[in-house]
Parts: structure tokens; C-alpha cells; sequence
């Protein structure tokens, strides 16, 4: 037998037949005649070479063939049901979809705080995965739903639905005690003469926030980067112990500097100013869950 072979409908009336143990309660529950239902049971029988019911005091027993194939048959139709529903609405509370998100490690440590302590209330079996793809290969995953969504400054990825989340701006991060740190406060200067003063700098940077080093090439300070790395939050603790200092986003550079330690300077860069927008494919944009998360992630960060 081949699965071509099966008709949904009979997995339906033997799914029932099997629960009730009675053809007739069968019959009214599927809304069908009771031959409608014993004909059902014939082809079934004929598919599967094997009884499956016989008779028996108040109506009908399984025969082992038929106990074995139940669970399978019930995990079946509750999927397929589950896969309808899910087109036509979600149940934040019921939930426990995966939901797939492009995200850089700062983007982690900005949005998924929120968005967690968000989740436990208004979906709590709800999953999150974050990964960072690269730039190049975030349109194809959106359409394909390999992710769901994709959240950052990303001014190479076309052709996606989007909506602005937050704008910010590259700031320089250095420790409080930083020598150039005093010599700015005295000084206070601004525009192309502080610009100059960077070169007394040296930087670490990270290797995958390419816009971070290309703002350091544009200002020809790249025999100033002294170290690079993969992973952004490491190098406020690598600023704190030594003279090194860091371009990075403002919003999280501000949450350094409120624990104390660190001081921000806001020098004109070129290239400085920049949008944080939440990505989604245009194949999901009337998806329940979809449409859901995006309306979550926009009220979260609204809030926040």
C-alpha cells in the first residue's frame, strides 16, 4: 500500500470509529449514514489487508492492527488540523512556534532583554533563535522562511518589508580615565579639529560591523586599529583595562557608560548616522504568527 492509496476522509472515519467503538455514534458525529461509514470501513479494510474492527457486545473492537496504526493516525490528523488553524489565526498563550531572528551580537544585547521578559508574559511557550547571517544571504532567508525576521542596519538587504525601529549613531567609547579624555574636557573642541585628534587614538574594532571599520578607513585611521575581533560585547571590558577605545552605536555605548567607567565622545564621522529596521519577506506578510511578532517586537520597543 502506498500512501496515494489513502483517502484523508478514512483516516478521519477510523480515527472516530476507533474512539467510539461504535459505527453508528460514528456515523452521527461525522455526519454520515452508518453505510456511508461501513463502506468507508471496507475500503479501509481492503487498503490495509487487515480487519481493523469486528463485531463486538455494544458495538466494535480493534483488532491489534488497528490499536498499532491509532496513535499515528490521531499524531496525523492533530498535525494537519494544527497546520490549518495556524493559517487562519495564533494563539500567543497556546503557541510554541520558533521564531527564527537575524541579529548581530549587539543587536542581541539591545533588543532580546525586552523582547524575553515580553514573551513570558504574552507567550510563554514561545521560542526565540537568533543567528547572524551574512548580509548577502538575508533576503533569500526571509523568502525561504529559514528565518522569520531579520533586525538591524542593513542597507544591502532589498526587496523585504520593513519598518524603522530606531535611528542612532556611531560615538567613540573610552575608558573614564582615558588621558585624551581629560585633554577633550579642557579643550572642547568639535567638527574636522577633534576629527584630527582621533589619530592619537588606538581602536579596536570588530570584524563583522564592517560600517564600524569603514568609518576608520574613511578618516584613514587604520594603522591606528591595534586589535580586531568577532565579537562586539567584549570590547567594553577590553576598553575599561587599557588606553584602546571603540566606535559603536550610541544606544549601547550609553549603557556602558551608566555603569560607570567609561566616557562617550560624539566626534562628526562620516557615515554616523544610521536606522535600525525590523526586516520580514513579503510571502508571510499575512501570516497570523507573522503579522503577531512584528506587532509584539513594535510595541515592545515602543514601550522600552
Amino acid at each position: 500500500m502506498h500512501i496515494k492509496d489513502i483517502d484523508l476522509n478514512l483516516l478521519r472515519l477510523f480515527d472516530v470509529v476507533y474512539r467510539t467503538r461504535n459505527v453508528s455514534r460514528a456515523a452521527e458525529l461525522l455526519d454520515l449514514t452508518q453505510p456511508a461509514v461501513s463502506q468507508g470501513l471496507t475500503r479501509l479494510r481492503l487498503l490495509i489487508k487487515d480487519p481493523l474492527f469486528m463485531r463486538a457486545p455494544g458495538g466494535v473492537q480493534p483488532s491489534p492492527k488497528a490499536d498499532r496504526l491509532a496513535d499515528a493516525v490521531r499524531s496525523a490528523l492533530s498535525t494537519i488540523e494544527q497546520a490549518f488553524n495556524e493559517s487562519v489565526q495564533f494563539e500567543p498563550l497556546q503557541s510554541r512556534k520558533t521564531f527564527r531572528i537575524h541579529m548581530s551580537d549587539i543587536g542581541e544585547s539591545r533588543f532580546l532583554p525586552t523582547l524575553m521578559m515580553g514573551l513570558r508574559e504574552s507567550a510563554p511557550g514561545v521560542r526565540i533563535e537568533t543567528s547572524a547571517l551574512p548580509a548577502n544571504t538575508i533576503g533569500d532567508a526571509l523568502d525561504s522562511g529559514r528565518i522569520d525576521f531579520a533586525i538591524g542596519f542593513l542597507p544591502t538587504v532589498k526587496d523585504t518589508q520593513r519598518v524603522q525601529l530606531l535611528k542612532d549613531r556611531y560615538v567613540v567609547l573610552l575608558r573614564a580615565g582615558h588621558p585624551f579624555v581629560q585633554k577633550f574636557k579642557r579643550r572642547k573642541k568639535s567638527g574636522n579639529a577633534l576629527l584630527e585628534d582621533l589619530k592619537q587614538l588606538e581602536f579596536v574594532a570588530v570584524r563583522t560591523h564592517s560600517d564600524t571599520l569603514r568609518i576608520l578607513q574613511l578618516l584613514q585611521l587604520e594603522d591606528r586599529l591595534r586589535l580586531t575581533t568577532e565579537h562586539f560585547l567584549v570590547l567594553p571590558a577590553i576598553v575599561r583595562a587599557t588606553d584602546l577605545c571603540v566606535v559603536m552605536p550610541r544606544n549601547i555605548a550609553r549603557g556602558f557608560a551608566q555603569e560607570g567607567g567609561y566616557a562617550i565622545i560624539e566626534p562628526a564621522f562620516p557615515l554616523r548616522d544610521f536606522t535600525v529596521s525590523l526586516h520580514w519577506s513579503k510571502r508571510f506578510e499575512s501570516d497570523p504568527g507573522n503579522r503577531w511578532m512584528r506587532q509584539s517586537l513594535l510595541a515592545l520597543h515602543a514601550d522600552a
